[in-house]
């Protein structure tokens, strides 16, 4: 965990409870965990950086990313896994800087490039088996948060974190 620089996230089933509401002009919406929020809040002032990686397109990702400051924000990604090598190669990265939350099975493959894996309760079967962290939030109700709090408490990193956040 000392060694995690960045924590990427899918976004429906994880950041999200899965559910994709599209109102009668088409326009699609998702419901955030604000405590996911400031989690991500409390993991930047320990430099810990963050990457959207989802299949999907939605501009309300787009704007959660921006109001968040997640530097990295890659949609519509169909092949994860061979994405994800690349980028890693290319920012030097190795699979022990690397934490992965995700859900279901369009996470499966890349998941094993991170060092370490986690994934909300009702995340797939297949993804709950290799993941090191289980955690007991479901999607989009603070299992990002969750995870985030046990990253920085394994540092030893959590109360300097909320002094810097909100102090």
């Amino acid at each position: 965990m000392k060694n995690i620089r960045l924590v990427v996230l899918d976004v429906d089933g994880t950041m999200t409870d899965g559910g994709v509401y599209i109102d009668n002009e088409r326009v699609e919406t998702k419901k955030f965990s604000i405590k996911d929020g400031c989690g991500i809040v409390l993991a930047h002032t320990q430099g810990i950086a963050f990457m959207i990686l989802t299949g999907r397109e939605s501009q309300c990702v787009a704007q959660r990313a921006k109001e968040l400051h997640i530097e990295y924000v890659f949609q519509q990604v169909k092949h994860k896994a061979s994405f994800l090598r690349e980028f890693m190669e290319k920012e030097g990265l190795s699979r022990e800087e690397l934490a992965y939350i995700g859900d279901d099975l369009n996470d499966l493959y890349a998941m094993r490039e991170a060092g370490v894996r986690a994934c909300p309760s009702d995340a797939a079967p297949e993804i709950k088996a290799q993941c090191e962290y289980v955690l007991q939030a479901k999607g989009g109700e603070g299992a990002v948060r969750e995870f985030i709090e046990i990253l920085l408490k394994a540092r030893g990193q959590w109360e300097e974190a909320i002094e810097k956040a909100f102090g």
